[in-house]
């Protein structure tokens, strides 16, 4: 029985230093994470909230439910392709819509950038959704809205964490290529240009690393991780990359090959294996003190993953446009109004 006690007592022990170093991880590298919006953390006063379209529009999000499980049903990889196309949005003079823009005669828009050609997808998705929000709400659901709460139900249709969607965007009147190309963080990238990108914005480190556990779900071309066919690491797993890719750079990989289209916390497992699939994954797991700590945090406590992720989305989501003129809500997602 004393023996017992004592076992008892010291796993009790390990697991609250366990939970110390998380915590403290977790507040180091968030240090700034109440800075949102301009770059600089400043605000760019748009004010976003809860259930906006309670009144004007109070069946939206369940339109946008609706289109996205339709989506992913016919393409389970649609979940990922819609969740990124948030991300891509974000990163770019805020979550703006600007993403979605088609280049023509006198506008050229960020679809053809280095991050997005032949990379990003789900545009159709987003089209059959506003369509069917113009004929039930004219003008009134914002493209950027439309996006978020894309994003977040398609992690929901993979398994992972919900939250509830601060709405109230509008869209952009224009695009940057220049910043899609120099915003957006490369897949060969090293941690302290991960951190660097996500600090321009305004988020934190650790914005950082739970936000890249969107790859959970998802895949790439093996032209994004051609360093990876001749790196050290599971000498299995580098084999398997060997033979995928030998035939074409276009081939396309699973991000997470143990649970690919399931949203969970593998992709840190993963990392911790050896087996992230980009460079820019795989390099958290070697990162400084504070970074490994929240990896090995997150493949350990599902829950404390999709708890942070929740919250980190919310912020990104609150990244807004610092220039221009006031936006609006396109009629079509694709051109300006």
């Amino acid at each position: 029985m004393q023996m017992a006690a004592v076992t008892v007592i010291i796993v009790l022990i390990l697991t609250l230093e366990a939970s110390t170093t998380t915590l403290a991880a977790r507040n180091a590298l968030a240090e700034n994470k109440t800075c949102y919006g301009d770059g600089t953390g400043g605000s760019t006063g748009i004010s976003l909230s809860f259930d906006i379209y309670l009144m004007t529009c109070p069946q939206a999000e369940d339109i946008v439910r609706s289109g996205v499980e339709q989506a992913v049903a016919s393409d389970p990889r649609m979940a990922a392709s819609l969740l990124r196309l948030h991300f891509h949005d974000c990163f770019v003079n805020g979550c703006d819509g600007s993403v979605l823009l088609d280049d023509n005669a006198n506008f050229v828009g960020e679809k053809t950038a280095g991050p997005n050609l032949n990379s990003l997808r789900g545009f159709e998705v987003i089209d059959s959704i506003k369509t069917e929000l113009e004929q039930a709400c004219p003008q009134t659901v914002s493209c950027a809205d439309i996006l978020a709460i894309a994003a977040r139900d398609s992690v929901v249709l993979s398994g992972g964490p919900t939250w509830q969607v601060e709405t109230g965007r509008t869209d952009s009147r224009g695009a940057s290529l220049t910043k899609a190309n120099n915003n957006l963080p490369a897949p060969t990238s090293n941690v302290p240009t991960l951190i660097q990108k996500f600090q321009n914005l305004g988020l934190s480190a650790q914005d950082m690393v739970v936000l890249s556990g969107a790859h959970t779900i998802g895949k790439a071309r093996c032209s994004s991780f051609s360093s990876r066919l001749n790196s050290m690491g599971d000498l299995e797993f580098i084999q398997s990359l060997q033979q995928l890719c030998s035939g074409s750079n276009g081939t396309l990989a699973h991000l997470d090959l143990s649970t690919p289209a399931t949203f969970d916390n593998q992709y840190y497992i993963n990392l911790l294996s050896g087996d992230g699939l980009l460079p820019s994954d795989q390099v958290l797991a070697g990162g400084p003190s504070g970074v490994l700590d929240l990896v090995q945090a997150y493949a350990t406590d599902q829950s404390l993953f999709f708890e942070d992720f929740a919250t980190s989305v919310i912020r990104m989501g609150r990244l807004t446009p610092t220039t221009g003129t006031a936006g609006e809500v396109r009629k079509n997602c694709r051109v300006v109004n």
